[in-house]
């Protein structure tokens, strides 16, 4: 009221505009996103990454990709190697963030007081996690470049998850890092246990 301006500048940019900062992984184009406006597609947002990641990896299996006899399309329809690919990314999403929420817990268990605090940071995190969206285009146009784009994605999705502890718990920026750190170790061991399974991950 004092200055006559509105808090949030974004309220009165364009959608598009306020997704390209948010691409640029600006703090303020989060926090508009998260507190000011109603996104409830997280849960489906999720899902549809992990869709991804598991059709990414269901593609790299050598098993998936033998047969090439176009009556044989009956096979792709049942194939269950998809649904465990999709059930081991699953269970690495589930590690990586139950890592940060141990360090963020351990570190600052004030700001993580109440199961609404929990909640809000766990929606950041799946909504920051919208970079995974990109595995598609980077498996259909597949080129000599694919690795290197999986890494940046990776590194995309990775500073996102940043940007959304820093903007949810309002913390510098060495703590986001420290928590998604541990929660990469977490994801490693549990994709390591699965390697000495026998699985192919």
């Amino acid at each position: 009221k004092s200055c006559q301006k509105p808090v949030d500048k974004y309220i009165e940019y364009d959608p598009v505009i306020i997704l390209i900062n948010a691409i640029l992984c600006k703090a303020q184009a989060y926090r508009h996103i998260l507190f000011n406006t109603k996104i409830n597609i997280h849960g489906k947002l999720c899902v549809f990454c992990l869709l991804c990641e598991a059709y990414l990896r269901w593609l790299q299996l050598q098993d998936s990709s033998q047969s090439t006899d176009p009556d044989d399309l009956i096979r792709y329809a049942k194939e269950w190697d998809f649904y465990r690919m999709f059930g081991i990314a699953s269970l690495e999403q589930t590690s990586f963030l139950v890592g940060i929420f141990i360090v963020l817990w351990w570190m600052r268990p004030e700001m993580l007081k109440t199961k609404s605090d929990f909640i809000l940071l766990l929606k950041a995190l799946l909504l920051s996690s919208y970079g995974k969206l990109l595995l598609i285009p980077a498996v259909i146009w597949e080129h000599d470049y694919t690795p290197l784009c999986l890494v940046f994605i990776k590194v995309f999705v990775l500073t996102s998850n940043s940007q959304a502890i820093r903007v949810t718990l309002n913390l510098n920026r060495m703590l986001p890092w420290l928590a998604i750190f541990f929660g990469l170790i977490l994801e490693n061991g549990v994709v390591c246990l699965f390697q000495k399974m026998g699985w192919d991950v």
